[in-house]
């Protein structure tokens, strides 16, 4: 990490640039939600639950969800609970219906191994509308909460707004990202309960990283006084240099493990923390920490 001991980039005075990048990631993404839409999973759109018994030890979930697909006409969600099998589908077929596809598809694929549905329940769409308004509004209550957070200690809003715009950035790109790649990845990314979660995680480390630097920032304010305003900032920057790399590599590695070794069911959750680490270091320099140069710098200057 030598690299790091005494850095010297110039962060701040490249900001525009990561402006016209965060704009651009921040267009395609709104504009993929609009136009596709988001991919909600049973949790936000409805649908019903069944868990199965197998009567040997249970087949892979990949291979449970392949061999469904074609009789419930539609991919399931397919999840271990303990030895038992969890399988989610919003399948338009219903009651004795549903429970014959997934019976006679299962009996087909695996004839030596019989199957019996244990427990069934019915995901409906008030339910599944109730969660999905309970999950944005804990996104909104969280950012609402950080910024008077952020100013009660920072005593300054141009710190709260830098922070917010930096989780906000994170969450959006997150999610266009998760629309854009929803058909062209081998993996499910629906949006459900786990993953809000993951956001959640996300917008914590984002602004852990992002109040490091402020924190520095404030400190370097009282020594450096003469320094120009956003020489001290970037100086901030690159004295928080090294605990950021260092952290961010070490949270990655370890997201990036659960990825490849967490299965299937985990996949679209370690993806979006893979997401979140990346943006979250580097929206704390190229949106939370620019912003409050340019609002503080804003503010001198009228």
């Amino acid at each position: 990490m030598r690299l790091f001991e005494d850095p010297k980039f110039n962060f701040i005075h490249q900001r525009k640039i990561g402006y016209i990048i965060s704009g651009i990631l921040v267009v395609i993404s709104i504009a993929a939600i609009l136009v596709k839409g988001l991919q909600f999973g049973i949790d936000f759109r409805g649908g019903t639950e069944i868990v199965v018994a197998f009567e040997a030890a249970s087949p892979s979930v990949e291979e449970i969800r392949a061999e469904l697909a074609e009789p419930l006409l539609s991919i399931p969600e397919v999840k271990t609970f303990g030895a038992d099998i969890i399988i989610r589908t919003d399948s338009p077929l219903e009651g004795g219906a549903l429970n014959s596809a997934i019976l006679g598809g299962l009996a087909q694929a695996y004839p030596d191994n019989p199957a019996q549905i244990i427990r069934t329940e019915i995901v409906g769409p008030r339910f599944a509308e109730d969660l999905r308004n309970a999950a944005l509004q804990s996104v909104i209550f969280a950012l609402a909460l950080i910024f008077l957070y952020i100013l009660i200690r920072f005593k300054k809003w141009y710190y709260s707004a830098g922070a917010v715009a930096a989780l906000a950035h994170d969450v959006i790109i997150t999610l266009g990202m998760f629309t854009l790649l929803y058909d062209l990845v081998p993996f499910a990314l629906d949006i459900d309960q786990a993953i809000i979660a993951a956001f959640l995680t996300i917008v914590g480390y984002s602004l852990n990283d992002t109040v490091v630097v402020f924190d520095r920032i404030r400190e370097n304010s009282l020594i450096f006084k003469t320094e120009a305003y956003d020489t001290m900032v970037n100086r901030s920057i690159n004295n928080t240099l090294s605990r950021t790399v260092v952290t961010s590599v070490t949270t990655l590695i370890a997201v990036g493990i659960l990825f490849v070794f967490g299965g299937e069911v985990l996949k679209g959750l370690s993806f979006a923390l893979i997401l979140g680490v990346i943006l979250g270091t580097y929206s704390s320099i190229f949106v939370a920490s620019s912003l409050v140069v340019d609002l503080q710098l804003r503010k001198t200057n009228s």
